[in-house]
């Protein structure tokens, strides 16, 4: 979402269950002039702008990390897209955004209506990336489903992994329900296709069991999930957490000032944090919610969080994404069935493309398609400008 994205978000994410995420929508532009930087102690990688970090990232989410781009021309965003292309394993161009501040220049929902656009940055992105690195898009329906369809068979030629479908049109609203039901036929068609195209859901899904229940309706590869993961990154789990309050909240800010989230990035972050309570008053929540909303940096809330272990914070979450099973290509899938013993390790990054740091997590392998999960975590909306500690 539009400042929800952050790298703490992401992380937390992947550790109930995602299993993949998407970082912030970054216009084009906004990254081509910006400093890399690695953090010697925690292994955060900062793109950083004039003032401010305008995206981060770690090497623990590489294998599951999406680029979300907003670009209105093949170049850019192709220069964009091979400048943070070593921390990422996957780039996403944005075709949904209906905000004026994003189809006023040619971006975002504006490329539905030029689709000789839209089609002409995803060719140039697979043309132009490593296999390694899938390519995919984000749209939303359109008036009628033979228009959809057109729209989703021209995109699928181009030669993209994936195609997220958000189920409202341009001019509806989140609190419109999204037409989940309209899917059904567009998956069918695409599979019809024969191209070997993964189709994700993406619109009103709450949770882990909802995503199971979507994905029978529809037949859509995979689901995303926006808003419910911006109120409880712990969806993803077949056992979300309650009380968010005192279960999530303190143990996210741990995590935050560890790896040295902008203090507003954080603040925003947790006071959007709700779910379902058993023992946590409407009062306290509000209480904790108004603290918060006032704290002018971490140092106002240490009676809140207790002791500042935030490494050990992260060390769990490495402990749970390390522990996954590697992620092969489709083109191996089909051609044995690897025994357990025999799966091979991660693979490190291409020799082209220099990564100085030690290899925590290796990016997945990946053939013409790239293996799409059951759930994945992402967003409806992107952010005008880069925003701190790299959120969407």
């Amino acid at each position: 979402m539009v400042r929800s994205g952050a790298l703490p978000t992401r992380l937390m994410a992947l550790k109930y269950g995602a299993t993949l995420v998407w970082g912030p929508e970054m216009v084009d532009k906004a990254i081509l002039h910006a400093e890399r930087e690695v953090d010697p102690v925690t292994g955060v990688i900062s793109y950083n702008g004039k003032t401010r970090a305008m995206f981060t990232t770690h090497p623990l989410e590489k294998p599951y990390l999406i680029y979300q781009i907003g670009s209105a021309d093949p170049e850019l965003a192709v220069q964009a897209a091979k400048t943070v292309m070593q921390d990422i394993s996957g780039v996403d161009l944005n075709c949904g955004c209906p905000k004026p501040f994003s189809t006023h220049a040619g971006m975002g929902a504006a490329l539905l209506t030029n689709p000789d656009l839209l089609c002409g940055i995803l060719e140039a992105l697979r043309r132009e990336l490593p296999r390694e690195i899938s390519v995919s898009a984000k749209i939303r329906l359109l008036s009628t489903q033979e228009e959809t369809k057109k729209l989703v068979e021209r995109i699928a030629r181009t030669g993209v992994n994936a195609i997220t479908v958000h189920c409202r049109t341009r001019n509806m609203r989140p609190r419109e329900r999204a037409l989940v039901e309209r899917l059904k036929e567009i998956a069918e068609f695409v599979q019809g296709l024969g191209l070997d195209v993964a189709i994700i859901q993406n619109g009103d899904c709450t949770g882990r069991e909802d995503a199971k229940r979507i994905r029978d309706l529809t037949g859509a590869d995979s689901v995303m999930i926006a808003t419910a993961a911006e109120s409880n990154p712990s969806c993803f789990s077949a056992t979300p957490l309650r009380d968010v309050e005192s279960t999530l909240s303190p143990s996210y800010m741990r995590l935050c000032k560890y790896l040295d989230n902008h203090w507003a990035s954080t603040k925003f972050c947790v006071t959007q944090f709700k779910g379902v309570r058993s023992e946590v008053s409407k009062m306290d929540a509000h209480e904790l919610k108004s603290r918060i909303a006032k704290a002018k940096g971490y140092e106002d809330l240490e009676d809140i969080v207790g002791s500042w272990t935030g490494e050990e914070e992260f060390k769990e979450i490495s402990r749970i994404v390390e522990a996954r099973p590697p992620r092969i290509s489709v083109e191996e899938e089909q051609e044995e069935v690897v025994e357990e013993d025999d799966i091979p390790p991660p693979c490190a990054t291409p020799p082209d493309r220099p990564n100085p740091e030690p290899p925590t997590s290796g990016a997945p392998r990946m053939g013409l398609r790239m293996p799409m999960p059951a759930i994945l975590t992402c967003s409806d909306m992107v952010s005008p400008t880069p925003t701190p500690g790299g959120m969407r």
